[in-house]
């Protein structure tokens, strides 16, 4: 899954669980099942997610939801990616990245 979101230096949960479309609540649990998500919290409490932890959940996201991983299948293959040097996914981000900036390209012409 492939999120979309403004380019900001934070995001709110809100914002990200919409962009997701999962509730606040898995986001939340998440964030304490994982440790590679380190949202910062404001002097509220509120978090605030960087695009590096967005891009975090998105690998937990296609675990999870989209490959049928148990969190604990999960923890061990992002576990296992780090020492990889570049994994499918991010294989197959970076290429419908390139796709969309070919598209753009092609259109311009």
């Amino acid at each position: 899954m492939a999120v979309e979101l403004p380019k900001k230096l934070y995001y709110g949960i809100g914002e990200v669980a919409e962009a997701f479309e999962v509730n606040t609540s898995l986001i939340r649990f998440w964030e304490k099942e994982f440790d590679i998500l380190k949202p910062k919290k404001n002097a509220k409490g509120n978090r605030k997610f960087t695009p590096e932890d967005i891009e975090n959940l998105e690998k937990i996201y296609h675990l999870v939801k989209e490959r049928g991983f148990t969190l604990e299948g999960a923890k061990i293959q992002l576990k296992a990616e780090k020492s990889k040097p570049l994994n499918n996914y991010e294989m197959i981000k970076r290429l419908n990245h390139i796709k969309e900036q070919l598209i753009q390209i092609k259109n311009q012409l």
